[in-house]
């Protein structure tokens, strides 16, 4: 996996951080999006090896 790859996941890892962290700060968080977006960032992860 090439240097730009992992920087292009880890730029989509950081992006879904953001957006878990956002939604958790509403009044009343969307629990199913909260755990799609925690699935897809994970997915990222063990896509990047663990890195």
């Amino acid at each position: 996996m090439n240097a730009s790859h992992i920087t292009a996941l880890k730029s989509k890892h950081a992006t879904l951080d953001q957006a878990i962290a956002e939604e958790m700060r509403k009044p009343a968080p969307d629990d199913a999006a909260i755990q799609s977006l925690k699935k897809q960032k994970l997915r990222l992860k063990e896509e990047m090896g663990g890195v």
